[in-house]
């Protein structure tokens, strides 16, 4: 319980939590469809084209945010940044409140993930 406490505060005090409550799925799939995300992670973000592409369907839209946010980062810290030169130049045109509502658009698609128990 104690760590549920301090990983909110932490998230909270960065933005990260209610990712999804402060965006818009409709601009977020608007945006998604722009840029074309299924050339490359396949139909409904759940089928992508290669196995090293993710499936992004149904996952958190916080990790979704800051997984778009590094990928934005990119070399320019190495602590916080992902280095991958197709996503680098696909979110660089993105502002923060655009990752917000791609993220809630992608979370919100039925995905297949499978959590072992």
């Amino acid at each position: 319980m104690k760590f549920a406490l301090v990983t909110a505060v932490l998230f909270s005090s960065i933005g990260l939590v209610g990712v999804a409550n402060a965006a818009s799925v409709d601009k977020g799939m608007a945006l998604v469809e722009k840029a074309n995300c299924a050339s490359c992670h396949g139909a409904g973000l759940n089928a992508p084209i290669m196995p090293v592409y993710p499936k992004l369907a149904g996952q958190y839209p916080d990790y979704l945010y800051y997984a778009l946010k590094a990928y934005k980062v990119g070399n320019s810290n190495a602590q916080y940044g992902r280095n991958n030169a197709i996503m680098g130049s696909q979110v660089q045109a993105f502002s923060d409140a655009d990752m917000q509502d791609i993220a809630a658009y992608i979370s919100s698609l039925p995905g297949n993930f499978v959590i072992k128990k």
